[in-house]
């Protein structure tokens, strides 16, 4: 029995859908039944559970042969790192309760350091928290910075005519589709071939800088002369907390474009095959971001 955290979500469903396919038996946890139907349709078995309820968190890994371990975003929460903190200690913990053997863990690049990365500082606890039990296999997949990070642009060129953002302009970044970490988590989870701790990057298809986005959606939507603005932090912030971000989620992130920035948080291995993903930020802007922009253009 696989065991899938966070199953109606971005990686978690391409996951689910995969070892569905192959006929895995494999247990769906997410906090709405309703949207867990569309697994269990196809022979999942379904579990409401909150990540931060540690007892149905570990009813729910009884029995599992792997589990994906994800920490759901919380972009409202008062007190992100408490929320992280919390949800890291129940999935040890269920994991531990359980004797779970293998789990692969959604993680980032700049996971590796102790400091100043903002929301990722969760994920490097996560990693030392399942890198302390005992026996169990883990692999830890570093990915890069999401494309569907890109759409909430959609807004912002709908209102502004531009994209905003606080990083940098040339900073490179390795953009990644999760539709592309779903596959690599899925296989990884199939072939249960890793002993120990290990990670692993996965990069995305190229790096690509904001002022590549803005050349990239402009062409697609039409509007070709489209440009990127790095904004300050001062007026990021109330723009931010409009969109539901909670005043902490904010200085989190903003921490975070600091850290990339500065080069603080980055990829550490160069690229490879191996380490590279195959949906390019053009094919993803066609496929995903082209059509929320129609959408939001037509009042959907």
């Amino acid at each position: 029995m696989y065991v899938i955290t966070g199953a109606t979500g971005n990686t978690g469903s391409v996951i689910t859908e995969k070892l569905l396919a192959k006929g895995e038996k494999v247990r769906v946890i997410g906090r709405d039944a309703k949207r867990l139907e569309r697994f269990t349709q196809k022979g999942a078995e379904a579990f409401v559970a909150d990540e931060t309820d540690r007892s149905a968190l570990t009813k729910a890994f009884s029995g599992a042969k792997a589990v994906y371990a994800l920490i759901p975003p919380n972009l409202a929460a008062p007190d992100v790192r408490a929320y992280q903190e919390q949800v890291s200690d129940d999935l040890a913990a269920a994991i531990t309760k359980n004797g779970v053997k293998h789990a692969v863990a959604l993680s980032s690049f700049g996971a590796d350091k102790p400091d100043r990365t903002g929301p990722v500082l969760g994920l490097h606890t996560l990693e030392e928290k399942l890198n302390g039990i005992a026996g169990l296999n883990a692999l830890y997949l570093r990915a890069g910075y999401f494309m569907e990070n890109i759409l909430s642009q959609v807004g912002v060129i709908q209102s502004f005519g531009v994209i905003a953002g606080p990083v940098r302009p040339d900073l490179a970044l390795p953009l990644i589709a999760t539709r592309d970490i779903g596959t690599a988590t899925a296989e990884a989870l199939l072939k249960l071939d890793f002993n120990g701790k290990h990670t692993r990057e996965l990069q995305g298809a190229r790096d690509v800088t904001y002022n590549d986005v803005a050349k990239i959606v402009g062409a697609a939507i039409g509007k070709p002369d489209l440009k990127y603005m790095q904004m300050p932090a001062a007026q990021l912030k109330p723009a931010l907390t409009q969109m539901g971000m909670s005043s902490n989620m904010v200085d989190l992130l903003l921490e975070m474009a600091e850290s990339l920035d500065s080069g603080h948080m980055k990829m550490l291995q160069p690229r490879s095959p191996a380490n590279s993903t195959p949906t390019t930020l053009e094919t993803f802007v066609a496929e995903v971001f082209v059509p929320a922009h129609r959408g939001k253009a037509a009042g959907v």
